[in-house]
């Protein structure tokens, strides 16, 4: 334990590890299953948000470092014309065989990947690729141990038994408005396509946290990765506690003329009714055949907290932390306007975020920077 740290940084290994022992008496205690769907989380979720990661930190990249990262390589293509006919008819089969979004993607993350080996050594090519994914692999088990208590603290928590509370709590604050009201509201002003971006920002989390795992190992290495993960987990752990203590769903549960009026053409129509037929199933002790990425947790808002982490831990890029804090801005007015949080939640968010930091980084840490955050991109090594 560091001088004038009251926890251990690496207090987050130790809960997760005392956490993972209890999570097979419990889950047997509630006659849920221990097995997870491999196929679904590793193929259909991890693998899609890995590509959509690189390519979001690619861009963070650009935008962060313009002069060092995206010139040289245009200038490097544009020397070699056969690159450009190469790259041409690889993006053509890209986009061919996938489709132009997915394709757009994968051509992006190819190109990067293969900016990066260029640039630098093949030795530390594959160390920076190896501290990326040692600290990915953690974020995964520890999402599953997040996963896996969610569906047992539902089981033995009613899952809505604080909404009441917590909307009582915003009509305080906002003086009689509530958060149902205000998205009602946005649906009578705004066309779908409002809510299209909406929903597109606020599902494009964990690609933000995606990106920012990558940047954050790849530059300052696997150590500060797995503390940039530590930092997520601890965050969960504690949701998790808050969650037992004070169960919701968030305020389209309580609102009676949500899915009448909500847009169905949205996936966060379908995901909210998935959620609350997944947390009353439990309740009622259903059959459950193997558990997926489940997450009821309203109170505190991890859509607040992951992209404080994320900008936290790259604050020494300034243009992609001001790109990050724009995002974000509309991020919190989706997670309002699809009636996903209370306003405590995310009051709670901002806390639980701060806890985190502190309790990972350490005092010394709170005003510390990567020493090489910021002068990778140029270095060659």
């Amino acid at each position: 334990m560091s001088k004038g740290n009251l926890w251990p940084k690496t207090l987050h290994y130790w809960v997760g590890a005392l956490l993972a022992l209890s999570a097979v008496p419990l889950l047997k205690h509630f006659h849920l299953p221990l097995q997870f769907d491999w196929l679904r989380l590793s193929g259909q979720y991890w693998l899609l948000l890995a590509e959509r990661a690189i390519f979001a930190a690619a861009f963070l990249c650009v935008i962060g470092f313009p002069s060092t990262v995206w010139m040289p390589a245009f200038h490097r293509i544009w020397r070699e014309k056969l690159r450009i006919v190469i790259l041409a008819l690889f993006c053509s089969g890209l986009w061919w065989a996938f489709g132009g979004v997915h394709g757009l993607v994968l051509t992006v993350d190819m190109v990067a990947i293969f900016e990066f080996r260029v640039r630098f050594k093949t030795r530390t090519f594959f160390r920076a690729t190896t501290n990326v994914l040692i600290p990915a692999f953690y974020l995964f088990c520890g999402l599953l141990l997040v996963s896996a208590y969610n569906n047992i603290i539902v089981s033995y928590r009613f899952f809505a038994l604080s909404d009441a509370t917590f909307n009582s709590l915003d009509q305080w604050l906002l003086g009689g408005l509530t958060v149902s009201r205000s998205c009602h509201w946005a649906l009578r002003v705004f066309p779908p396509s409002f809510f299209r971006l909406l929903e597109f920002v606020y599902f494009g989390l964990f690609t933000q946290v995606g990106a920012g795992l990558i940047l954050t190992a790849a530059a300052c290495g696997k150590k500060r990765g797995l503390q940039f993960v530590g930092t997520i987990m601890t965050a969960y752990y504690l949701a998790l506690g808050l969650f037992y203590l004070w169960p919701s769903q968030g305020p389209f549960y309580l609102c009676p003329n949500h899915f009448s009026e909500f847009p169905a053409f949205l996936k966060t129509y379908v995901t909210q009714k998935q959620s609350i037929a997944g947390a009353q199933a439990r309740w009622r002790h259903e059959p459950l055949s193997r558990i997926s990425f489940d997450y009821y947790i309203a109170f505190p808002c991890m859509h607040i907290v992951q992209p404080l982490v994320v900008m936290w831990f790259l604050r020494a890029w300034k243009r992609a932390v001001i790109f990050l804090a724009v995002y974000n801005t509309v991020l919190l007015v989706a997670i309002v306007l699809l009636e996903w949080h209370y306003v405590v939640d995310i009051l709670a968010g901002v806390a639980i975020a701060m806890i985190a930091i502190a309790a990972t980084e350490g005092s010394a840490g709170l005003v510390a920077t990567c020493e090489h955050a910021g002068r990778i991109p140029a270095a060659r090594r």
